[in-house]
């Protein structure tokens, strides 16, 4: 009788705990920006966006606003373009479970 309560209680001990939820941590890093012009502070649409060593690219909305998701927690670098304009590059720190939230200038050419 002793073995078959004792076997009960391991029973149920063990259902408990494994119903626990378990712990997960972000391992992901999210990068958004905006690209702006560099004397009139406005929005640039339609600047290519390109983030190495991913290869990853994309472009701003009309509100100059980029987003990249689910990213390795690491170093990238960002390089923005645009005709009419020189391009920047800016070197940031991804951080697992943060979001980079960045602001990028960039120059009218001559």
């Amino acid at each position: 009788m002793k073995k078959m309560i004792f076997l009960a209680v391991i029973t149920i001990s063990l259902l408990t705990l494994n119903a626990c939820d378990k712990v997960t941590y972000d391992t992901f890093s999210n990068v958004t920006g905006q690209v702006v012009d560099n004397a009139t502070h406005e929005p640039i649409d339609g600047a290519s966006v390109n983030l190495s060593p991913t290869g990853k690219s994309t472009f701003t909305g009309s509100d100059g606003y980029f987003d990249f998701q689910e990213l390795e927690a690491q170093q990238y670098t960002i390089t923005v373009q645009k005709t009419g304009y020189n391009t920047n590059r800016k070197t940031i720190n991804a951080v697992a479970g943060e979001t980079e939230n960045i602001t990028i200038t960039l120059e009218k050419s001559n």
